[in-house]
C-alpha cells in the first residue's frame, strides 16, 4: 500500500474561470504562474506528502475552485529518484574533484616553471660549458676522471610527485568509499 499521495488537477469548478484560478492559486502559495500553469496541465505541483497533508492541499485547491484528486505514489519510485538524484550529486562531486586536482597540477607545473626561470643563467648553461673546456685542457689524471659529479636537489620534483600520488590516492579512496565524504 501507497504510503504517500500526490494532488493531481482533475479540472475547474462551474464559475470559475482558467486565469483567474492561476493568478489566485499563485498569490496563495507564493509561486510563479508558469508552475500554477503547468500545474493545470499535469505536472506535479506538490511533493508527494502523506495522506491528511494531500487531503489539505486538496482542500486548499477547492476553495479556489479547482477540482482535484489523490494519486498513490509507491515509495520505489520516490526511492528511485532519490537514488538517481544522489548518483547525479556523487558524480557532480567526482567531476569537482577531478576538476580541483586537474587545476592543481596545472599550477604545479607552472609554479615549476617559474622555478626554472629564476635559475640563474650560469647553472643552465654550465654543461654546456663544460662539454667545451674538455678539448682545450690536457689530458687529466685517471684519479681526477673518477670524481663524482655534484647532486643536484630533487626534492622539488620529489615534492611535486608525492603530491600528484597522494591526490590519486584520495580520489581512488573516494571512489570507492562515498558514504566516508558524504555531507
Amino acid at each position: 500500500m501507497a504510503d504517500n499521495f500526490r494532488v493531481i488537477f482533475a479540472g475547474l469548478a462551474d464559475n470559475v474561470d482558467t486565469k483567474t484560478a492561476c493568478t489566485n492559486l499563485a498569490a496563495k502559495l507564493k509561486t510563479s504562474n508558469e508552475k500554477v500553469t503547468l500545474f493545470f496541465k499535469g505536472k506535479p505541483l506538490f511533493a508527494p506528502s502523506n495522506k491528511d497533508k494531500a487531503l489539505k492541499q486538496a482542500k486548499l485547491l477547492a476553495s479556489l475552485g479547482i477540482k482535484s484528486k489523490l494519486q498513490a505514489v509507491s515509495n520505489t519510485i520516490q526511492n528511485s529518484s532519490v537514488h538517481a538524484a544522489n548518483n547525479n550529486h556523487r558524480d557532480e562531486r567526482i567531476f569537482d574533484a577531478l576538476d580541483y586536482i586537474t587545476s592543481s597540477l596545472i599550477r604545479l607545473e607552472e609554479k615549476l616553471e617559474d622555478l626554472e626561470q629564476r635559475l640563474p643563467e650560469e647553472q643552465i648553461k654550465s654543461p654546456e660549458v663544460d662539454e667545451d673546456e674538455w678539448q682545450d685542457e690536457e689530458l687529466l689524471l685517471e684519479e681526477d676522471l673518477i670524481t663524482t659529479p655534484k647532486k643536484r636537489s630533487n626534492a622539488l620534483l620529489y615534492s611535486l610527485i608525492a603530491t600528484a600520488v597522494t591526490l590519486l590516492i584520495m580520489l581512488t579512496v573516494y571512489l570507492a568509499f562515498p558514504d566516508l565524504f558524504s555531507l
